[in-house]
């Protein structure tokens, strides 16, 4: 994505949500964290997902990752639309999502971090975002990027494994294998085989 790459200090922007004015780095504070954006408010796609990240929320608060969304409308249809979101997982409308998003009313923030999609317009002829994920560690740089395009929704599962992955190898001097997950052993062999001239251990009993 064009302006910023793996390792990284991701901007400490300031945005309007809906939970007020953030400046973002203050808005992590000590923790890890995830930007996911939408392309719209109240599209079906962007709704599931939303409520896919509602409902599995206290998986991310395990791991010490704050989560924030992001989608090209205002804070007063982000407010909206939560309500639709949480009504989707059967909470009820009055239920507060468990995370703020970001109004990008004007795409910003979005052409900043290179989140537009050119193939996905809105019915002015202008970009909609994408669904781009970012995971920001502790010390404020970038781990992860992922880059949906508008079409094709998220594997909230997936998102949490490479968590798991980025926090786990950010401790110990090991790589994880294909498909690997938490106290799963499967081709622990290869941590050894593959990384072995690079004095990377294998870690017991993960």
């Amino acid at each position: 994505m064009p302006g910023i790459l793996l390792g990284d200090v991701f901007p400490n922007f300031e945005a309007e949500t809906t939970i007020g004015k953030i400046k973002f780095h203050d808005f992590l504070g000590n923790s890890w964290g995830i930007l996911f954006s939408h392309p719209r408010d109240f599209t079906p796609v962007c709704t599931t997902e939303l409520a896919c990240a509602a409902k599995i929320s206290n998986e991310f608060k395990k791991r010490n990752v704050k989560m924030i969304a992001l989608s090209i409308d205002s804070v007063a249809d982000h407010l909206a639309w939560s309500k639709d979101v949480m009504a989707f997982n059967s909470d009820g409308a009055d239920s507060p999502l468990p995370f703020p998003i970001i109004a990008d009313d004007k795409r910003e923030l979005s052409v900043q971090l290179g989140m537009l999609d050119p193939d996905e317009l809105d019915k002015d002829g202008i970009p909609l975002t994408a669904r781009c994920v970012f995971v920001i560690g502790p010390d404020k740089k970038m781990k992860l990027s992922i880059l949906y395009p508008a079409t094709t929704g998220r594997n909230f599962d997936e998102l949490l494994r490479v968590i798991d992955s980025l926090q786990l190898t950010a401790l110990k001097k090991v790589a994880t294998p294909v498909d690997w997950k938490v106290h799963t052993h499967t081709h622990t062999h290869l941590l050894i085989e593959s990384w072995s001239h690079l004095d990377i251990r294998p870690l017991e009993n993960v």
